[in-house]
């Protein structure tokens, strides 16, 4: 087998005793560096696969090699090992071209698992199974259901952050399963022995919403017969999920940031702060670096829980997902009202594919559910879905009343062809090259530029997320 070589970055000399040694017992050709300058020399010297860096080192630390290194050799992958107090820096190296990050202190194993996933998307090791679906098995992924590229591409970072106590912020609209993906987070945490609390931020009055967050004291206002604990006491080493946080008033969004930054609280009506250790996890469907600049919304808050966003798309934009869900949640039924799975026949599911979904996975299932109890066969069809569905997602218009009008119709049904195939086109593109926008324009011999239109005209998200795609639409302009 060819030789894999690889370069240990860190100050400290037992760090670099140790991966020296987890990394060699599996036949890798290891070299130490304990500085960003020796590192360059040995860098210069001969080409290496890997490069294992600490992110705090005196002088220049390990953000400053990963940009030399994207630069210089950017096919060298490159992991971070990162304490507690840098994990916002780490997250921040994923974006700037990082393989991954490790926190201290971390098994050999974990460095060792890491280290092979970086080389096998290198391609310097054969992965067991597809990359794109490797993830630990120890993973619980609850009922967040999917295999298309942008699915994949969540859950891996679920895996990832869940894994620290990293702020995170999760933007998707009206049921898209935010929090779904809240508790996948807690339940594959260190918090998973405590407890997950919910907090609907809309469904409750400002007043009211500050009692039930920070809780009060007997007496504090009329009504209040005795003490009561509030979710940042009750969530204590645990997780605090906060839904719909662009719905919170100014005022309480003021004392959210006090405690995000003090660990600290204050019940209404009492006098001693009292501190919390909770992870916070918040969730929105509005666009709050819109509502930033309106005014609506703080600018310091809004980037205390900008920290890790964690994007949903909308059904309509994976719909590549909708067989794989509608299954589950049919044999779901079965299970509950016990009573043979029904199947789909393959008209109705076409009439699922062609619908455009607003209410999204939400309104999948209740769909589903209400086919079910109107369905007398084993099978679904198109007449047991609502009829707003039969006739909107069989994608074919009312009958014609003038030869003009069934021109125009033969045109609009031309055109969907042409977009159905387009949307096709794009989605397998960006799926071959791992959601990598450049690498999918460049195999099927088109400009960045007019794929990035395509992309923008569809709705459709590359899996790599928000900021590739964003300069890429700046770019297309």
């Amino acid at each position: 087998m060819e030789e894999i070589h690889l370069l240990v970055v860190d100050d400290e000399e037992v760090v670099l005793e140790s991966c020296d040694r987890a990394l060699s017992s599996q036949g890798y050709r290891v070299r130490r560096a304990k500085s960003v300058g020796q590192a360059l020399q040995e860098m210069e010297a001969q080409a290496f696969d890997g490069v294992v860096v600490d992110l705090v080192m005196p002088k220049q630390g390990g953000l400053e090699l990963l940009k030399i290194i994207k630069q210089r050799w950017p096919q060298t992958q490159v992991i971070i090992i990162t304490g507690y107090s840098s994990i916002n820096t780490a997250v921040e190296s994923i974006k700037l071209g990082a393989y991954d990050y490790l926190s201290k202190p971390f098994s050999p194993s974990e460095l060792l698992l890491t280290v092979k996933k970086a080389l096998e998307e290198k391609g310097r090791i054969l992965a067991p199974y597809a990359s794109d679906h490797e993830l630990p098995s120890q993973m619980i992924f609850d009922n967040i259901i999917g295999n298309s590229p942008r699915m994949i591409e969540i859950f891996k970072l679920i895996s990832k952050v869940a894994a620290t106590d990293t702020t995170v912020l999760i933007i998707g609209e009206s049921g898209t399963g935010k929090e779904l993906v809240a508790r996948a987070i807690h339940n594959n945490s260190r918090r998973k022995d405590h407890r997950f609390v919910t907090v609907d931020c809309l469904s409750l009055t400002p007043t009211l919403l500050e009692s039930e967050l920070f809780g009060h004291v007997k007496g504090s206002f009329t009504g209040a017969f005795s003490s009561k604990a509030g979710f940042f006491e009750v969530a204590n080493q645990g997780t605090l999920f906060l839904d719909e946080i662009g719905d919170l008033s100014f005022e309480l969004q003021g004392k959210l940031l006090r405690v995000i930054q003090e660990r600290k609280f204050i019940p209404v009506g009492g006098t001693e702060p009292q501190e919390t250790d909770i992870r916070l996890i918040a969730a929105t469907n509005k666009n709050l670096k819109k509502m930033v600049e309106t005014g609506v919304f703080r600018e310091d808050l809004f980037y205390r829980l900008y920290v890790v966003p964690i994007f949903l798309p909308a059904l309509r934009d994976r719909k590549m997902d909708v067989p794989i869900l509608a299954r589950h949640f049919l044999k779901t039924f079965a299970g509950r009202d016990q009573k043979p799975e029904r199947k789909l026949a393959e008209k109705a599911m076409k009439c699922l594919l062609s619908y455009e979904w607003p209410g999204n996975i939400r309104e999948l299932e209740n769909t589903l559910e209400r086919a079910t109890i109107n369905c007398e066969g084993e099978e679904i069809r198109p007449a047991d879905l609502p009829e707003h569905i039969q006739k909107f997602a069989a994608g074919l218009p009312a009958a014609p009343e003038s030869v003009e009008e069934l021109k125009r119709v033969k045109k609009e049904l031309r055109e969907r062809a042409v977009e159905d195939v387009e949307k096709d086109f794009l989605v397998q593109a960006l799926a071959a090259h791992h959601g990598s926008v450049s690498e999918a324009a460049q195999a099927v011999g088109m400009q960045r530029t007019n794929f990035y239109r395509l992309l923008k005209k569809y709705r459709i998200e590359p899996p790599r997320g928000e900021k590739d795609f964003e300069e890429g639409a700046e770019e297309a302009k």
